[in-house]
């Protein structure tokens, strides 16, 4: 695994010649070595695809392209930092809680209505966040950014998961999400989420929920 946890807030990367790292603007805090840091106007690996997902969602998450030879801290603004390792799987998470990542992972851009149906285009526009989220694929490590700390529930077959829409931070696995109204749309005016509004997560995975609903 390439990051290495210093603390809650801060993770060490070693980079390696011939291969590249992803990081969010404004997330290096200190390097050893020869590393350079480049813009990246293309989204990553995920192409202009991906770069047009994140605009359209609002969520406006420039990337940096590292590489050379020697070790990186990342940290940004002082939120919880939680590493997962994706073993082939698929990683659901909002752009703009990317930390960093393994440029081995391929990128994309997925539209939550095609799994949620219209209720998941709700979500965005009651939420605040997107209606996009970014999808990381392959083996490698991820370092995505939260509120308060992260805990990850397993979701197992029968038994799904309910989360707030803003504490949502990250998935993986074999999981469909469809976001519901806990209460009737006249109950829900003046309600932002959590009462009104539950992510609901089913199939074989898990999920990463924050313990605050501060947005990002």
């Amino acid at each position: 695994m390439p990051f290495r946890e210093v603390n809650s807030k801060m993770v060490e990367a070693t980079v390696v010649p011939g291969q590249k790292m992803f990081s969010q603007r404004g997330a290096m805090l200190a390097y050893r070595g020869d590393v350079s840091f480049t813009p990246n106007i293309g989204g990553g690996q995920g192409g202009l695809m991906s770069m047009i997902g994140r605009r359209v969602a609002n969520e406006a998450t420039p990337l940096m392209t590292v590489e050379g030879s020697g070790t990186v801290m990342f940290g940004h603004g002082g939120h919880h930092i939680q590493v997962i390792a994706l073993t082939g799987d698929t990683l659901y998470v909002e752009a703009d809680r990317l930390l960093a990542f393994d440029g081995t992972l391929q990128q994309g851009t997925m539209f939550l209505g095609s799994q949620g149906g219209v209720m998941g285009m709700v979500r965005g526009q009651v939420t605040g966040q997107g209606l996009f989220t970014t999808t990381l694929k392959g083996h490698g490590s991820v370092a995505v950014m939260a509120h308060g700390g992260v805990i990850e529930l397993p979701i197992t077959p029968g038994r799904a998961v309910h989360v707030d829409p803003q504490a949502y931070v990250a998935h993986h696995g074999d999981v469909r999400n469809k976001l519901s109204t806990a209460l009737g749309w006249r109950d829900m005016v003046g309600r932002g989420s959590g009462e009104a509004f539950q992510l609901e997560l089913s199939g074989s995975g898990a999920v990463y929920v924050q313990a605050s609903e501060e947005k990002l």
